[in-house]
């Protein structure tokens, strides 16, 4: 009997177990197959990674690939401490999970030991800083900051150029809500009048 062929995958590249269909007729059994000869990692029920070699052992998938698997290649953007800390507006949150908006799914799932806080909302194909900082109007309390500090840092921001002011009322109307625009306009209000 012939050695059975390895199909050849990708290393670092997450995969379904539909995605081995294309290498034979039962799709499952050579999933078990590979995961017994450790070609493939499970890393959920019915997702596998192929293992990348270092000198320091296997590396684990990016959280991309992980997404990008677990999704079946569907639109996602990460959100969440991040992004907001980096926007310099005083928050300084921290979440055991990652917070990845998606068109598809809520919940939270755990993929190869990482946890994932799914939220189906609506998003740009590319995020800006002004995105995130309204995303951050809209998270406040899961940031840990007041909201009379983000308005002030915000005014600040956009009088510095630090976050441009036309792009955070596009985004504000976009993907905020009233609450929110009316948030934005008073920080810029108070900004021009400083």
């Amino acid at each position: 009997m012939p050695a059975a062929v390895q199909p050849r995958l990708r290393e670092g590249k997450v995969y379904r177990t539909q995605d081995l269909a294309r290498y034979g007729t039962n799709a499952p059994r050579l999933a078990k197959r590979l995961v017994a000869e450790g070609y493939l990692r499970p890393i959920a029920r019915g997702l596998f990674v192929r293992p990348e070699a270092s000198k320091f052992g296997n590396v684990p998938p990016t959280r991309e690939e992980l997404m990008k698997g677990f999704l079946k290649g569907g639109r996602f953007i990460f959100s969440g401490p991040e992004q907001w800390n980096a926007l310099g507006l005083g928050s300084t949150a921290l979440f055991a999970s990652e917070l990845v908006y998606n068109e598809s799914r809520t919940g939270t799932v755990e993929l190869g030991g990482r946890s994932f806080m799914l939220r189906r909302v609506a998003f740009p194909e590319t995020p800006t800083p002004e995105y995130f900082a309204i995303d951050l109007l809209r998270n406040h309390q899961k940031a840990g900051t007041s909201i009379h500090r983000l308005l002030t840092e915000l005014g600040r921001a956009v009088a510095t150029g630090r976050l441009n002011k036309a792009g955070l009322r596009r985004e504000a109307e976009r993907y905020g809500t009233a609450s929110t625009q009316r948030m934005v306009e008073d920080a810029l209000e108070a900004a021009a009048a400083a």
